[in-house]
């Protein structure tokens, strides 16, 4: 049961002494590292991690946030985590998913995404709706209109698939994918009855 570490600076002027020093304190037999902003999804020394643990190990970080881009994506890889059968520890919020304290916190933060995920759709449709009621068109358009780029932007970024985008913003998939390039790592959710 090995505990391997990841750290994250998002720039070349940070330095990651400190999470290394508390990573290997908190035992940490191998540790990772990425200098790369928040935002950004290559993170070659996150993957190296993702692919040394085994069934029963747990990936060791100092704060939550260096693990996730955003919430969505955070959550996205606790998934994964889990469906590996890995466990996490964060050292900064004391969460560990080998205790059902910490399960408990995953399965909270996991809620929180899927509320301001629904939050933000609810947002962009009223925000649509007022547009319309205004005078205007929101029709299949044929071009991408800013307020549409802005939107879709707003909706993916906050973990709404490109089917939802579509719905919401009234135009086709293919449209979506077309103009607002959705990320290749967003979470992939399936309808029920599949």
């Amino acid at each position: 049961m090995a505990a391997i570490g990841y750290a994250r600076v998002s720039t070349t002027s940070q330095h990651l002494d400190m999470q290394l020093d508390a990573l290997t304190a908190s035992g940490c037999t191998r540790v990772f590292t990425d200098t790369a902003s928040g935002a950004l999804s290559a993170r070659p020394g996150l993957d190296q991690a993702l692919n040394e643990l085994n069934e029963g190990d747990t990936l060791v970080v100092w704060r939550l946030d260096r693990l996730g881009r955003s919430l969505p994506h955070l959550v996205a890889t606790i998934d994964t985590l889990t469906k590996r059968g890995v466990n996490l520890r964060s050292l900064h919020e004391a969460i560990d998913t080998t205790t059902p304290t910490g399960r408990l916190m995953v399965h909270l933060i996991a809620s929180l995404a899927a509320f301001e995920r629904e939050l933000t759709i609810e947002r962009t449709i009223a925000g649509l709706e007022a547009a319309k009621a205004r005078g205007a068109s929101l029709g299949r358009p044929t071009v991408w209109t800013p307020q549409r780029a802005e939107a879709a932007e707003a909706l993916l970024a906050a973990g709404a698939t490109v089917t939802e985008v579509a719905q919401a913003l009234n135009v086709s998939r293919a449209t979506v994918y077309r103009h607002a390039n959705p990320p290749k790592t967003a979470p992939v959710r399936t309808c029920p009855h599949h």
